[in-house]
């Protein structure tokens, strides 16, 4: 059970945080084999293991299994976007106040133990685990409060649900005294585990012998009173509740320590192993007792051990029997059951490192006892066992998360993407077509003003001679499958730019940027025909530049110069005039050459206009078409990505600092 470090530090506002139940096994224990980051085997470097927790959308069950409602409503709002909610008057005299998942609870002053009133003052007197809990807790429960209402609309119940069975136990645990540090004896059938804790009791509480399974219930033993709300916790009831010897030294020494003696954890009864997994879920600590002989069990390590090597801070691990064993075997034995624990990813607490504690004794000789004895004396005294085990849980509720908020790469869309959907979309619309047809518009309106009249009578000539088939049709000419096509193209643009959009991200978010980008493909090629209707090239003539004024004359000029000449012509040869072809056949010839040369010089000029006027018109509409796709498609899928980059940042936040790993490597930003 890996606990927190104590070089982290985190500042949690005033609010609900719930305590981490705890990883046991399966049904209340954690998923078997999922890592935990921020904690590695020293050997193997492996990830270790964390916990699994479980809770539903109507609430959760405490030890008893009655239902305790979820308190989220009056802290957020309709779960869409979790705020934080407002910290005024919270300080003082009002203690801490928790509320598992939903921020509510209340822990005052006076309240749940000493830890509220010094808690609540916020002075030196607060106890080691108030402290430890605030700099190493506080925040990161509360930004995994905030991180599940963010994560309502878009994860699965049941995923939401074990994480807020973290946030409900370590509330529940908070409310409970931290003078108190509840440690479980664990261990096979014939390890020794009820023998070693009547030693450390110095009486026969809990029966021991040959008949199995012999702990049919969990039998507990408190050193000192005010443990009454953590017995009621786990479940245990008045008749098997125990103090030990009377012994002023032994009291002092193990001032605090609440013991519980488990029931085999393989026992072949399967009442025996729920009570066992339920309890384990809940202790601050675990003594995990094994013998020479099945210290290499499958089920205690892959079981057990594996899933829980995040809690190593927490656990304890003694080799009992050791009376059996001939010579130095103990502590070759001892040396492969370290081998073992650390394949199993488990930190061992060796050179002053934080970690598990293995240790050797006989509990029927009494040799090693007092090391284990000193050893629980002092994780008591630091007052520090439960903050770790939420933090553990923590870990490993962190760690089964990870694969729904930490993506592969950098989220958002590039320029690149959303230029190209704009282009897609600009070319269902047919904005490139649109301008071409603009610029001839502009040629063709431009040769009907400065051509020569003789040229547009030929024209119109043929156009009215021509075959139906081959006469200009009113109106589109679109071919009759081209509203079809622009609306498969449209759609391929979408399903383009989600999937782009959504690279990389996890699967819930990325599920959620492409339902985003069909919601709002759906209204999207209706509203493109819109745009192409409103943002197209005006109906009629193209606008005139003012020298086509001037050419026009000019054009008429020559005409009118061509007319003249002729008409002197046909006087001269009918003897209406006398007989002087220069200047009428000079006339005609600069009507006949002037006319063509206007028309080829203003079509040369008019080339320039008609391809701004035409680029225009394509601009117009592509940038309509880009606006529309944006409103209807990006925007929206934009939406998406800021809350997965909330999200995201919240389980930064719920990692801790220091422990993010690669997701803190990964940018906050998106576009």
């Amino acid at each position: 059970m890996t606990a927190v470090t104590d070089h982290r530090d985190h500042s949690d506002p005033t609010g609900g945080s719930g305590e981490a139940h705890g990883s046991g096994p399966s049904g209340t224990s954690g998923a078997e084999g999922e890592p935990n980051p921020g904690r590695t085997s020293r050997a193997t470097g492996r990830d270790t293991g964390h916990a699994r927790v479980e809770v539903d959308d109507q609430g959760s069950e405490d030890a008893r299994g009655n239902r305790r409602p979820r308190e989220t409503d009056g802290a957020w709002d309709d779960g869409l976007i979790a705020r934080r909610v407002s910290q005024a008057g919270d300080d003082g005299a009002a203690g801490d106040t928790e509320g598992g998942t939903g921020g509510e609870g209340g822990a005052h002053e006076g309240r749940g133990g000493a830890h509220g009133g010094a808690e609540a003052r916020g002075g030196a007197d607060a106890s080691p685990g108030s402290t430890l809990y605030e700099t190493q807790l506080r925040g990161r429960l509360d930004s995994l409060r905030e991180l599940i209402g963010l994560s309502r609309t878009r994860l699965d119940r049941k995923t939401l649900a074990e994480a807020g069975r973290v946030l409900d136990e370590a509330a529940a645990r908070r409310r409970l005294s931290e003078e108190h540090t509840v440690v479980a004896i664990a261990g096979a059938t014939g390890s020794g585990k009820s023998s070693l804790f009547n030693a450390l009791a110095g009486v026969t509480i809990s029966d021991a012998g040959v008949r199995r399974p012999t702990t049919a219930a969990p039998v507990a033993c408190s050193w000192t009173d005010g443990a009454a709300g953590l017995l009621d916790r786990l479940d245990i009831p008045m008749r098997l509740r125990r103090r030990p010897a009377k012994s002023p030294d032994g009291e002092a020494q193990l001032r605090g320590l609440v013991l519980i003696d488990l029931p085999d954890h393989d026992s072949a009864v399967a009442a025996h192993r729920e009570q066992v997994d339920r309890i384990l879920a809940l202790v601050d600590a675990v003594i995990w007792v094994v013998d020479p002989e099945k210290y290499g069990d499958a089920v205690l390590h892959e079981r057990y051990l594996r899933p829980l090597a995040g809690h190593a801070e927490v656990t304890f691990v003694v080799l009992n029997q050791v009376d059996r064993l001939p010579g130095d075997a103990a502590e070759q034995v001892l040396d492969d059951l370290r081998r073992l624990l650390d394949e199993d990813g488990i930190a061992l607490g060796e050179y002053g490192e934080p970690g598990a504690t293995v240790l050797a004794l006989s509990a029927l000789t009494g040799e090693g006892v007092g090391e284990l004895r000193d050893a629980l004396d002092h994780f008591v005294a630091e007052r520090g066992a439960a903050v770790r085990r939420i933090s553990a849980d923590l870990d490993a509720a962190a760690a089964r998360l990870r694969p729904l908020y930490a993506a592969e790469r950098r989220p958002g869309l590039s320029e690149a993407a959303q230029v190209e959907f704009a282009d897609r979309l600009a070319e269902a619309v047919g904005a490139e077509a649109a301008g071409e047809a603009a610029e001839r518009a502009w040629t063709r309106n431009a040769n009907k003003a400065c051509g020569t009249p003789w040229l547009r009578l030929w024209r119109w000539y043929e156009a009215r001679n021509a075959p139906l088939a081959l006469r200009p049709r009113p109106g589109p000419q679109a071919p009759v499958d081209e509203e079809a096509a622009a609306r498969q193209r449209v759609e391929q643009a979408v399903r383009m730019v989600a999937d782009k959009a959504a690279y990389g991200l996890p699967a819930p978010w990325a599920q959620a940027v492409r339902e985003a980008a069909a919601r709002g493909g759906q209204g999207l090629p209706e509203a493109l025909d819109e745009v192409a209707v409103t943002a197209g090239p005006p109906a009629g003539r193209p606008p005139r530049p003012g020298w086509w004024p001037l050419a026009v004359l000019v054009q008429a000029s020559m005409t009118i110069v061509q007319v003249i000449g002729g008409l002197w012509l046909l006087a001269q040869v009918i003897g209406i005039t006398s007989p002087n072809l220069g200047v009428p056949v000079l006339l005609m010839s600069a009507g006949i050459v002037g006319g063509p040369c206007v028309e080829r010089a203003c079509g040369v000029a008019v080339r320039g206009p008609a391809r701004r006027y035409g680029a225009e018109a394509e601009r117009r509409l592509r940038e309509a078409a880009a606006a529309c796709g944006k409103a209807h498609v990006l925007d929206p899928v934009g939406a998406e990505l800021l809350r997965y980059q909330e999200v995201r940042e919240k389980y930064v936040d719920v990692i801790g600092v220091g422990r993010a790993g690669g997701v803190t490597k990964l940018s906050t930003t998106s576009r």
